[in-house]
């Protein structure tokens, strides 16, 4: 079990930060350009753990190389069952260098969207306070 999908199970998110690489590349399913950086991708991180319910990982998937990861995950956000993927790529130190989620139906994919920006404020905050923390 990837060890991001052990701290995300267990509900240890102090523990996340630490998996990430300093310049991690996040991609979000609803935004249109990446987000750089463990500052912001923890906030956005932090953000999720607020907005998804019911959240759990059905199944994981590893390259051969064991650096691809591929964490296939149900959710709701509010009355919409969302179904997902995180997939993972580490850099040669075993840290996460590349976060991409991926997310079906549209629907659910739009909700999600509406939740993340009622949110942004606080993510802006966060990884705000984070890159003064580093």
């Amino acid at each position: 079990m990837h060890p991001f999908r052990k701290a995300v199970e267990a509900g240890d998110h102090d523990a996340i930060p630490a998996l990430l690489a300093e310049n991690v590349v996040f991609t979000s399913p609803v935004v249109f350009r990446p987000y750089h950086g463990r500052a912001i991708t923890t906030a956005i991180l932090d953000a999720v753990v607020r907005v998804f319910e019911d959240f759990r990982y059905v199944r994981e998937i590893t390259g051969a190389d064991g650096r691809d990861h591929a964490l296939v995950f149900t959710a709701r956000v509010g009355d919409r069952e969302i179904n997902g993927c995180d997939f993972l790529h580490t850099d040669e130190n075993g840290l996460i260098d590349d976060f991409m989620v991926m997310v079906r139906p549209l629907s659910a994919a739009q909700a999600l969207s509406q939740a993340m920006a009622a949110q942004f404020e606080r993510i802006s905050a966060e990884a705000e306070r984070r890159t003064g923390e580093s």
